[in-house]
Order: structure tokens, then C-alpha cells, then sequence
């Protein structure tokens, strides 16, 4: 492909990406496909002979897209809100086009100095002090493995240099709620602590993380002799967006010099409304903190944001420096392969820096509040619905509900009948194409997650997708009936 051909090509497709935005409320939101349907329309042997571009073109809509559940759809209520601007997209083309490797700041001092500015706009957009500091991660999940191991080594004392967790000193400990999401546990593998020396502390009835049983738990393994390591908050659990009380639990770690990382995966977008700011009060008492602005914020998967109090102890855990890596500017600039796990890196900020100037922060709260706002709609309804429950608070966008028949006893209140109950109305929801939600078991409760925060989701599509769970529970009723 030279030159000409990629400029009629990209052409194109960037109508067939514009064409399929246009489109994509007309489609059915989640693949109706089953396993290795797509798989078999491809042949099972690369091509011998190169030119075939026509065809993989042609293949996208014949045999790509039956396979697609579209996450951009303004009825996908899913999982959590995955939204890829228009201004994302084309930091993304551009970032491919110049195919920067930004390991180093020689590397392309561009990447690294654009993701300087854009993290640290991120960083005030969000309310957090100049304190902090900053780097682009592909995934929360990535960035919590690495505050883990930052906290092992700061409770080891570098025991990396040597023997590492061979040395024979008291195992480490991690604290979580038991709401906290599965990374968490994971990354505590993923670092060496094993599964044994994981705490998750029960969750009260809002679901966030109980201080009092943290603290019981920090002195029973300080009795046993073991060594309290790290307490990770959930701000915005992934179940329910229960927060745990972020300043409760800094004031244990800081008692019990525990390193504090706070996941605030899908949550972290909302603290650009000062509004919801004090939901993470405490939040500058904390050693890390990751959120992902490739959910609800707009930025394109993938783009975590992780930050840290102290980047030199983030480097001396995270560096290495072979002499092929060295360069003579690294004693005045960032190296960000020196803060993760990978050491080459695509140029992710300008996705950030593209959606910032094209939306503004503005613009950004203007939808967040939308959000918001239907969010507390949509809790409005089930709470005054008959036989359905809200089963959890709702401090940001998502609704946890379940339907619970007015002829529940004669279900003998048998959970498993209830949650099989719930589990159809979803999967009947969710067959339609109209919308997708997910189910969620919370505490021995089947019950339904509707996420809100699409870019294009408007006030009726909730209630269209709430009209579609009540029809599915109504149609269950009939289907009860002898």
C-alpha cells in the first residue's frame, strides 16, 4: 500500500466509522452470535498473495459487525460506560500514524511532554493538589498491581534488591472490602502475597468497606505476627458504586503505615463535578489513585490514569536501566517506562488532549450531570414501582433493582426462584436489542445493573430500557400463571 491507496482508503473508512456512529441506534445493542459463528467466516489460512484490501473492507459489514455488541449504543447499559468520542478516535489515528514508541523522553520527546500537560490538566480537572503526579496506564488492573508492588517494597524495604519474599521475613498483608473489584485480588496474587494474606472486610448495608472491621482485622494480624501492608479503597465499587470511606481508612493506614491506593476506576470521572468531590473526602491522605477515563469520561480504551504522592519511590520500584536504554537527557526528564510494568508505550495522550479541546470541562460536567440526573430518575421510578426494589444507594450513574412478584411467598421466598426470576427478565431485556444490562449477585440477591453513560444516551432511552424491564417482568408473570 503506498501513499495514494492510504489516503483513498482512510478516506473511507473514516466515512464508514461516521456512517456507523449515524446509525447505531437503529442497530440491536448486544450480538445475538454464537461461539465460533464469526470465526468460521474467515478462512483458516493467512493469504498467500497480499492486495485483498477490497475484501477486508468488504468483510466489515458482512462479517464483522454481526459479531460487534456495541458499547457506544445509547441503550447500552452494561458493564460501565465505555465512551469513544469522535475527538478520541482521531487522537488514536494520529497516534497510529506516527507510530511512536515513548518508552523515553528521546524516544519522541513529544509523547512524553503532551502526556505531562494532558495528565496534569486531568489532575486539576478532577481536584487533586499539584501533590501529585502523573502517568497514563493501559488499565486500572495494571495500574493496581503496580501500587501493590510499590507498597511491598516500601513495607520490605526493597526487598526486591535481594531476596524478595524469599527472604523469610512475616508475610505482608492486603485489606479490600469484600465489594472490591476482582483486579484487587489479582493483582495481590500477581505481587506475591498469596491468596491467604488478602483480607477482603465486609461491606456494610451501603455496601462500602466497614473502618471498624479493618481496624479489628489490622490488630488480629498484627497479633499474629504478620505485617500489615496496603488498604485499597473502592470509590465507586464495580457491583454497586459503593464508596468506602476514603478518609476513615487513611486515618488507619496512616496509624499502621499501610500504603493507601484508592481504585476509583469508574467513579474517578465524576470528581470533575465539585459537586461529588467530597463522595472521595480524604483522598489527598492516599499514597495512590487510579480512575479510567476510557469509561465514562470519553477517552478511547485504553487510558487509565494513575497517580502517585511520590514518583521516586514509583521509579526505584518500577526502573530498570540497561545501557541500551540510556540517554543523555535522563537526569532532566521523565522516562515513563520507569512508572509501569511496560516498557514501550503508544503516544495515548493525545486521545486526552484531542477530547479536552474539542469538549472542554464544560462540556464534560455538562454530560456527567445529565447522567446524573437520569441515574436519580430512573432510582425515582423503582422506588415508587410496585414489586420492584432498589437494592443499593446511588451515589453516581448506576441502578441496581430487582423485581420481587407480589406472589413471591408462593416462591416458598426461595432466593434461587427469585434469582432465576430476575436472570430472565435481563436476558429478556437484553434479546430484545432494545438495551443491555447485566445481572449482578450481591450478598446472596440475584438483582440487575443499569449503567448509565453512553455519550449519546438521552433521558428516553432510561425510559425506554425501564420500560422494557417491566414488560419482561410482566410477560414472566404470565408465564407463571397455570
Amino acid at each position: 500500500m503506498d501513499s495514494g491507496e492510504f489516503r483513498r482508503l482512510g478516506h473511507r473508512l473514516v466515512e464508514w466509522v461516521a456512517d456507523y456512529r449515524d446509525r447505531l441506534e437503529s442497530m440491536p445493542v448486544m450480538s445475538a452470535v454464537r461461539p465460533g459463528e464469526i470465526k468460521a467466516r474467515f478462512d483458516s489460512a493467512p493469504p498467500e498473495e497480499g492486495g485483498r484490501m477490497e475484501e477486508a473492507l468488504a468483510a466489515l459489514d458482512r462479517d464483522v459487525m454481526p459479531g460487534i455488541t456495541h458499547w457506544n449504543h445509547p441503550a447500552f447499559f452494561a458493564y460501565f460506560p465505555s465512551n469513544t468520542s469522535y475527538a478520541s478516535i482521531l487522537g488514536d489515528l494520529v497516534a497510529s500514524g506516527l507510530g511512536v514508541q515513548g518508552m523515553s523522553w528521546e524516544t519522541s520527546p513529544a509523547a512524553t511532554e503532551v502526556e505531562e500537560v494532558a495528565i496534569d490538566w486531568l489532575r486539576q480537572i478532577v481536584g487533586l493538589s499539584p501533590a501529585w503526579s502523573g502517568v497514563v496506564h493501559d488499565t486500572a488492573s495494571t495500574a493496581s498491581l503496580c501500587a501493590l508492588l510499590c507498597a511491598r517494597e516500601r513495607a520490605s524495604e526493597f526487598g526486591q534488591r535481594g531476596k524478595g519474599l524469599q527472604s523469610g521475613a512475616a508475610p505482608l498483608v492486603v485489606y479490600a472490602s469484600d465489594q472490591a473489584h476482582s483486579s484487587i485480588e489479582k493483582a495481590t496474587l500477581l505481587a506475591g502475597f498469596g491468596k491467604a494474606h488478602l483480607r477482603l472486610i465486609e461491606s456494610d448495608e451501603r455496601h462500602a468497606m466497614k473502618a471498624d472491621q479493618l481496624e479489628r482485622a489490622i490488630k488480629q494480624d498484627l497479633a499474629a505476627g504478620l505485617r500489615p501492608c496496603a488498604v485499597v479503597a473502592s470509590v465507586g465499587t464495580t457491583g454497586t458504586t459503593a464508596v468506602d470511606p476514603v478518609a476513615a481508612l487513611a486515618a488507619l493506614a496512616e496509624t499502621h503505615g499501610l500504603w493507601l491506593h484508592v481504585d476509583a476506576a469508574l467513579a474517578g470521572t465524576a470528581m470533575a463535578l465539585p459537586e461529588c468531590r467530597w463522595l472521595w473526602e480524604g483522598i489527598e491522605r492516599a499514597d495512590s489513585v487510579v480512575f479510567n477515563p476510557h469509561k465514562w469520561m470519553g477517552i478511547g480504551f485504553d487510558f487509565s490514569a494513575y497517580y502517585v504522592r511520590d514518583p521516586t519511590h514509583l521509579i526505584r520500584v518500577m526502573s530498570t536501566n540497561p545501557s541500551y536504554l540510556l540517554t543523555p537527557h535522563d537526569a532532566e526528564v521523565k522516562n515513563f517506562r520507569d512508572w509501569h510494568l511496560q516498557l514501550g508505550r503508544r503516544f495515548r495522550a493525545l486521545k486526552l488532549y484531542f477530547f479536552l479541546m474539542d469538549v472542554g470541562v464544560e462540556g464534560l460536567r455538562t454530560r456527567l450531570r445529565r447522567d446524573l440526573a437520569n441515574a436519580q430518575w430512573l432510582a425515582a421510578q423503582v422506588d415508587l414501582a410496585a414489586e420492584w426494589e432498589r437494592t443499593a444507594p446511588v451515589p453516581f450513574q448506576t441502578v441496581c433493582v430487582r423485581h420481587v412478584p407480589a406472589d413471591w411467598p408462593t416462591f416458598g421466598r426461595d432466593e434461587s426462584a427469585l434469582a432465576k426470576h430476575n436472570l430472565r427478565i435481563a436476558r429478556a431485556v437484553n434479546e430484545s436489542g432494545e438495551a443491555y444490562v447485566t445481572p449482578l449477585a450481591l450478598k446472596g440477591r440475584q438483582m440487575i445493573r443499569v449503567s448509565i453513560g453512553a455519550e449519546g444516551t438521552k433521558r428516553r432511552h432510561v425510559e425506554r430500557v425501564w420500560a422494557l424491564l417491566q414488560k419482561a417482568a410482566q410477560d414472566e408473570a404470565v408465564a407463571r400463571r397455570p
